[in-house]
């Protein structure tokens, strides 16, 4: 299976921050829409400047204390992004996304961020598959 399969399913919104916001209003959006990355954009969404996440954050806070809060979201971003296309297979991902231990993916076509994939959603895409096949079998058995 492709990753435009998954995007299909689960929808291609990418919630963005801009690299001058700070730490506070990055942890405020990760609080409001239940996510734990953003791509950092500098022009709201079409390109993609870095990525933050939880884990960056608390990296950060151990070394900076609270002061982090303050500090701009550029400077604890990560700027060398690994990214996918549309047409890249799930299990090509999942062991990128293991080996390099990085559980975010931005999708980017000709580069313009198109979607985000988490290996949550690949995860998730797994088991359904896994679901099916034993609804599937069964199925089979039982006629």
């Amino acid at each position: 299976m492709r990753i435009s399969e998954v995007i299909r399913r689960k929808g291609a919104a990418v919630v963005t921050i801009e690299p001058d916001a700070t730490v506070a209003e990055l942890l405020a959006q990760l609080d409001e829409h239940h996510i734990g990355a953003l791509v950092v954009s500098e022009d709201g969404g079409r390109t993609v400047a870095g990525i933050v996440t939880e884990r960056d954050v608390v990296r950060e806070l151990h070394h900076r204390g609270p002061a982090v809060l303050t500090v701009r979201v550029a400077e604890v971003m990560t700027v060398e992004v690994q990214t996918c296309l549309p047409e890249d297979h799930l299990e090509d991902l999942a062991r990128r996304m293991t080996d390099l231990r990085i559980r975010h993916l931005p999708v980017v076509v000709e580069g313009e961020l198109k979607a985000i994939v988490s290996i949550g959603d690949i995860v998730k895409n797994r088991i359904d598959e896994l679901q099916a096949e034993r609804d599937h079998l069964v199925d089979y058995v039982r006629r």
